[in-house]
């Protein structure tokens, strides 16, 4: 296997889903990860029909700390030569005051946006390490820039990953390995859905009185990230919407 190798966590919506397309029709093969194995397997299908690249489904749950290591262990030796990590697989769950918030919406965010990035990460690096070369992609959000009101843990996940990427950098810089922290605004996807427990009323309110980004937008960042020289390392990029300056101010219009 010639062509370049990228891993995706979260790869069956929004951001991952969006990054499979992206590097696929830049002829990069794919390693798929997700926890519905079914939309897994949809998703390798139309990448492989639509771009002639190979894909290799990876399903498990990131959470799961035995799961992530004994897929990753899995791996055929054609498939081990990961360039790119992208750790993508995140959410948010609720927007409750913190004194009322629910204790098992802050397990989830923590175990999947914050343990989930170091397991697969721990698990992926002995493929990159001996090579001398990597990059790994870590998904923050402009919630690790500044908290707000109903965020609590959410925020305090995406503080979490810029603190880990800042790590990631430092403590690899002797094997060469790129770590880029990407942390988009709001951008219309499944996240608001999931953060507001399927109320796609709710989640549809959020995006009202201005262009958000899709997920097309923050795969096409991502993507250039991995196309600079060798010698160049994005460590830190926050992309918003024209019309939002940060997690706290837009310019909606009524």
């Amino acid at each position: 296997m010639t062509q370049k190798i990228v891993f995706i966590t979260g790869a069956t919506s929004g951001f991952g889903e969006a990054c499979a397309h992206k590097f696929a029709a830049n002829h990069y093969n794919i390693i798929l990860n997700g926890r519905r194995e079914e939309k897994l397997r949809t998703v390798q299908s139309s990448i492989e029909q639509q771009y002639g690249v190979q894909c290799y489904g990876l399903p498990f749950d990131v959470q799961d700390r035995k799961s992530v290591f004994e897929a990753v262990a899995t791996l055929p030796e054609a498939w081990q030569q990961i360039d790119v990590l992208i750790n993508n697989a995140g959410l948010a769950l609720g927007r409750d005051l913190f004194d009322e918030a629910s204790l098992d919406d802050w397990d989830t965010m923590i175990d999947t946006n914050v343990k989930g990035l170091l397991y697969v990460s721990k698990a992926v690096l002995p493929y990159m390490i001996p090579h001398k070369k990597g990059h790994i992609i870590n998904l923050g959000s402009t919630a690790a820039k500044e908290v707000y009101e109903r965020g609590n843990v959410y925020c305090a996940t995406k503080s979490a990953v810029e603190a880990i990427s800042k790590a990631m950098r430092i403590d690899l810089l002797a094997h060469q390995i790129k770590v880029t922290a990407i942390h988009p605004g709001a951008a219309e996807t499944e996240f608001s859905i999931v953060r507001f427990k399927g109320d796609e009323n709710a989640a549809k309110k959020t995006y009202e009185g201005y262009e958000p980004l899709t997920a097309e937008d923050v795969a096409e960042v991502i993507f250039y990230t991995t196309t600079l020289p060798k010698h160049v390392c994005i460590n830190d990029l926050v992309l918003t919407a024209t019309q939002q300056a940060n997690s706290v101010y837009f310019n909606k219009k009524s």
